[in-house]
């Protein structure tokens, strides 16, 4: 009877763990295998507009640099010390390529501050050759290495606004954006040991007139404002970049792409949902879409995040920058 009583007890404790619910599962999402796709785009078409904004502030006459309009050989003019602010652009050194003279200029309103090489160096196109100094108030931008790229040296737009103050206004960009060296300047001619009896007195030209060395600067952007806009020295401005245009390009999602600086990759997903690497040229980005100008027809499917980078390293969504000028 005993025996009977424990078959039964052991038949009913089988029944109810047989008929309890199963062991929930996790709420947790299992992460997806590396590599796999997320999502998938197509490529699309708009008009795109390169802008980067930078914080800079009013400065006391900048200084800025000019570059070499082609490769060649660069001499410079003996530049006489001006007697005010000039009101016309001063020649201040020549680049000979293939016999041909190719002047470079300061603006107007700018004088002379150093030279950057020898005299006589063969350089090479958009070298900084000289530095120049704007006579009164102009904006100063800082550039970092990551921008660097982005900017070009012949922006289409810059626009600025005063913290607190005027704006927004056009600023006319001086120069080029290059990091500059400390500049030189031509030695001075040597003193005579005394003067000729003929002569007369030795004049000493007064303190503060020397021409001194340009000051090393970093990457950065100068620009001067109109005349009728009333600056502070040291305020803060905020300046907008406009520095390259394009109408009804073929974009993607910055996400999708892999690369920069004119090269990239994005990872084409077929029917069956195989993925093929594809090398692509770049163009400009808004930061959210960038152009491909080449390596796709746009009827493609895209996988989004785009392909790893050589080495293992993940893509680095939006690290394409714009090419030079179109």
């Amino acid at each position: 009877m005993r025996l009977a009583r424990r078959t039964f007890g052991l038949a009913a404790v089988l029944v109810v763990a047989a008929c309890s619910d199963p062991p929930e599962k996790s709420d947790v999402p299992s992460l997806a295998q590396h590599g796999a796709v997320q999502t998938t785009v197509k490529p699309t078409r708009q008009d795109l507009t390169n802008r980067i904004t930078l914080t800079g502030k009013v400065t006391v006459n900048p200084v800025f640099g000019m570059v070499s309009p082609v490769a060649g050989e660069v001499r410079y003019l003996d530049v006489k010390a001006p007697t005010g602010t000039p009101t016309k652009p001063t020649r201040v050194a020549t680049v000979w390529a293939g016999n041909k003279p190719n002047h470079v200029e300061l603006p107007a309103g700018s004088v002379f501050a150093g030279r950057l090489t020898d005299d006589r160096a063969t350089v090479p196109q958009g070298m900084p050759i000289v530095t120049g100094r704007h006579v009164g108030y102009g904006i100063v931008a800082d550039i970092d290495g990551g921008q660097a790229y982005q900017v070009s040296d012949a922006l289409a737009e810059v626009q600025a606004q005063v913290r607190n103050g005027p704006g927004p206004f056009k600023c006319t960009v001086l120069g080029t954006i290059a990091a500059l060296p400390a500049g030189t300047v031509p030695e001075p001619p040597a003193p005579s040991q005394g003067p000729s009896p003929s002569a007369g007195p030795v004049k000493v030209p007064p303190p503060g007139n020397e021409t001194q060395p340009s000051e090393p600067t970093g990457m950065r952007v100068v620009c001067v404002p109109p005349s009728d806009v009333k600056l502070i020295n040291g305020a803060a401005v905020g300046l907008e970049l406009v520095t390259a245009r394009a109408s009804n390009v073929m974009v993607l999602p910055v996400e999708a792409v892999a690369g920069g600086q004119g090269k990239g990759r994005v990872d084409v997903v077929g029917p069956d949902g195989t993925r093929q690497t594809r090398e692509v040229t770049l163009g400009l980005s808004d930061g959210k879409v960038i152009e491909i100008r080449s390596g796709l027809n746009g009827d493609e499917t895209i996988a989004v995040p785009g392909p790893n980078l050589p080495g293992g390293e993940p893509a680095k969504p939006g690290a394409a920058s714009s090419e030079a000028p179109r």
